[in-house]
């Protein structure tokens, strides 16, 4: 993790995608959303299109994603918005995305995921949460590594959540072979995933130029919460002591992944968590907010990148 003073920006919780890149000059750069279609990626890909850049938008159902594709030229002017196909729990999709990339890549935003879903599991038996928000996104990000070195300072994006401080990465049954399944532990610990993650590709991508953060958007209504009930969601808020806590809009949620994304003073930082536009401090007890320090920890980092690497190549 790069160690340093911790970054302060003048934006905060209520800022927009849009106002977060407002002065940032992206023409020439290119950058690709997963899950782009819809919730915060269109917010995300709309502020990086706004900014200049040329912006592939990866998605599970491309019609979706075409429609999107055509909103976002329409209302940035941009032209340079294009689709492909990316199902990230179908690691022939993620090898087919990968091969057909050419050039360099400036932006990876992963932005895609799953949350709270029934037991579900991929063909290889991999819990379907870990398996797309975690294993299919590293699959992607080390597929491109080479498009990313290539562009003489790329950034990743890692999307995360105040939900990893549901659950550490349980390594002894990362899959729910042993213990009983439960959706919310297993969203957890894949969001925990997404922060270590940064943390190991901070560490052995940045002599390549390659910048890694991870995030919480905050709490955004979108058909990311397509498996869980108002009432559950309730309770949920009820429960960690934020039922009055306000929903930010799609354009707010986006807006800390484009601060990670865009702004110069993230300039030479890697391996860190922000939320609310700004670097987030240890996690307090009580709260839901802060970092934990099982997400930050080098060691932990290290061998889920070795565990992934040895599940995606047996």
């Amino acid at each position: 993790m790069t160690i340093g003073t911790p970054v302060s920006t003048p934006f905060t919780a209520q800022s927009t995608a849009l106002e977060v890149a407002a002065g940032i000059d992206l023409t020439g750069r290119r950058a690709v959303v997963t899950g782009g279609g819809s919730g915060i990626g269109v917010e995300t890909a709309r502020a990086l299109a706004s900014a200049g850049a040329d912006v592939t938008l990866a998605v599970r159902k491309p019609e979706q994603g075409e429609r999107a594709a055509a909103e976002i030229i329409g209302t940035t002017g941009n032209d340079r918005v294009s689709v492909a196909p990316l199902d990230l729990a179908d690691p022939a999709s993620v090898a087919t995305f990968v091969a057909t990339w050419d050039g360099p890549l400036h932006i990876l935003v992963n932005n895609a995921g799953i949350m709270a879903s029934p037991e579900m599991r991929t063909p290889q038996g991999w819990e379907m949460q870990f398996a797309t928000n975690h294993l299919g996104h590293f699959a992607l990000a080390t597929g491109l590594r080479q498009a990313l070195a290539a562009a003489q300072g790329a950034r990743i994006v890692s999307v995360s959540s105040a939900a990893h401080l549901r659950s550490p990465v349980d390594f002894d049954d990362i899959n729910f072979e042993r213990r009983a399944y439960e959706p919310w532990a297993a969203y957890g610990q894949s969001k925990t995933a997404n922060i270590l993650f940064a943390v190991e590709a901070s560490r052995r991508w940045s002599d390549d130029g390659i910048l890694v953060n991870a995030l919480h958007p905050g709490a955004i209504q979108t058909n990311l919460q397509r498996y869980v009930t108002e009432e559950e969601l309730a309770r949920l808020r009820a429960q960690s002591g934020s039922a009055t806590a306000s929903w930010k809009t799609p354009e707010q949620g986006a807006a800390t992944s484009v601060l990670v994304a865009t702004s110069p003073l993230l300039d030479g930082v890697g391996g860190r968590y922000f939320e609310d536009c700004q670097q987030a401090g240890p996690h307090q007890p009580g709260t839901r907010t802060g970092v934990a320090t099982y997400a930050l920890d080098p060691e932990s980092a290290h061998r889920l990148w070795d565990v992934s690497t040895q599940t995606l190549n047996p």
